[in-house]
C-alpha cells in the first residue's frame, strides 16, 4: 500500500527536534522506502522552524504548524488536532509517533479523532502491505508481531532507541501550514514544571552504561557503580529491583518499565539477567556481565561475563583504568 508514512514530531524545551523524534523519522524513512511512498513529517509548536528544519534531514517533506496554543498548554492534545486535520485530508499508509508519554498521548488522541487502531511500545516495524510490529508483552516473556487488518491505516508508537537515527542523503522541504479552525478540545493548562536533578549524561545517550542490580546490596554498592561509570565516561543504570529499594531514582531504571537503552558497552554489576531487564539492554553493542553466580541469565546474552565478587572486580577495573589514564 504506498502512500505517506508520517511521523508526529515532538520538540525539546529549546525547541529542538527530540532525540526519540529523529529515531521514529529514521524508521519512517526506511519503511517508505520498502512501501515505495513518501516519508513525512509534522511539527506543531508556538515556533516550529528550527525542528522543522532538523526533521526535514530525515524526511522528505515537513509541515510546520505554529499553534501559539502549544505553548504553556498539554502540548500532546494541541499536536494531535492540528496533525488530525492534516492526516484527514490526505490519507496516510501509517503513522508512527514516539513511546514517551507525549507520544502516547498524541496516539491516544488521534485514536479518538480519526477512529484509528494503535499498535504500542514497538520494538521493530518492518512493512509488509503495512507495518509489521514487533512488540515485548507479559514483562518481555514474549514477542508478538501485529498488523493492521488489510487496507487499513493505524498509528504505532516506537520505544526509544530500538532504531539509530541516521540522517537522509539530502534534506527535505519544509511546508509552513496555518492552523484551521478553533480547537475543538479544551486546553490542559500547565500550572507548574517540576524538573528532577539529571545526570550529567542521560542513560539513553550513554555510549558506556555501568548498571547496578540487587547485588550491589544498596545505595553504598552504587558508590562503585559510580566510580566506574566515571571513569569510562559513561551513565549510571539499574535495574528495577534497585530502583524499587530505594538505592537509585527511577530515572536511572532500564528494562521493561524503564528506558530503552543502545550503548557501545554495557557493564552490568550484580544483575541476574531477567528478561524484564534484558528487553531494555539487549541491543548494547558489548555487554559485559559480574556476578557471582555462572548460571545467572545473563551468561546466555552478554558477550562477556566474569565470575566472581563484583565489589572486587570493580575495584580491580578501576585499578587498571587508573594506571591507563
Amino acid at each position: 500500500m504506498a502512500g505517506t508514512i508520517w511521523v508526529i514530531a515532538e520538540t525539546n524545551a529549546d525547541g529542538s527536534l527530540a532525540k526519540s523524534s529523529s529515531e521514529v523519522a529514521t524508521l519512517a524513512r526506511t519503511l517508505a522506502e520498502v512501501a515505495g511512498g513518501e516519508a513525512a513529517g509534522i511539527v506543531v509548536a508556538a515556533d516550529p522552524q528550527a525542528a522543522a528544519t532538523e526533521l526535514a534531514g530525515y524526511v522528505a517533506r515537513v509541515v510546520a504548524v505554529a499553534e501559539p496554543a502549544a505553548e504553556g498548554n498539554a502540548w500532546a492534545q494541541v499536536a494531535a488536532q492540528r496533525a488530525a486535520a492534516i492526516l484527514a485530508s490526505e490519507p496516510p499508509a501509517a503513522v508512527l509517533t514516539g513511546a514517551g508519554s507525549d507520544g502516547r498521548d498524541v496516539a491516544g488522541t488521534l485514536a479518538a479523532l480519526l477512529d484509528r487502531p494503535v499498535l504500542v511500545n514497538a520494538t521493530a516495524v518492518a512493512w509488509d502491505g503495512g507495518p509489521s510490529v514487533q512488540m515485548s508483552v507479559f514483562g518481555g516473556k514474549l514477542v508478538t508481531t501485529s498488523a493492521f487488518a488489510e487496507g487499513e491505516w493505524g498509528i504505532v508508537t516506537v520505544r526509544p532507541n530500538v532504531v539509530t537515527a541516521e540522517k537522509a542523503a539530502a534534506a527535505g522541504k519544509v511546508e509552513q501550514a496555518t492552523p484551521a479552525g478553533d480547537l475543538s478540545l479544551p486546553l490542559v493548562r500547565v500550572v507548574e514544571r517540576i524538573e528532577e536533578a539529571a545526570a550529567a549524561l542521560p542513560i539513553e545517550e550513554a555510549r558506556v552504561i555501568v548498571a547496578g542490580g540487587r547485588g550491589v546490596g544498596g545505595e553504598e554498592g552504587f558508590a562503585l557503580v559510580q566510580q566506574l561509570a566515571d571513569a569510562l565516561g559513561g551513565a549510571v543504570g539499574a535495574t528495577r529491583a534497585a530502583v524499587d529499594s530505594g538505592w537509585i531514582p527511577y530515572a536511572q531504571q532500564i528494562g521493561q518499565t524503564g528506558k530503552i537503552v543502545k550503548p557501545q558497552l554495557y557493564l552490568a554489576l550484580g544483575i541476574s539477567g531477567a528478561i524484564q531487564h534484558k528487553v531494555g539492554m539487549q541491543t548494547a553493542g558489548t555487554i559485559v556481565g559480574v556476578n557471582r553466580d555462572p548460571d545467572a541469565p545473563i551468561a546466555e546474552f552478554a558477550d562477556l561475563v566474569v565470575v566472581g565478587d563484583l565489589f572486587e572486580v570493580g575495584k580491580a577495573l578501576l585499578a587498571e583504568l587508573a594506571q591507563r589514564s
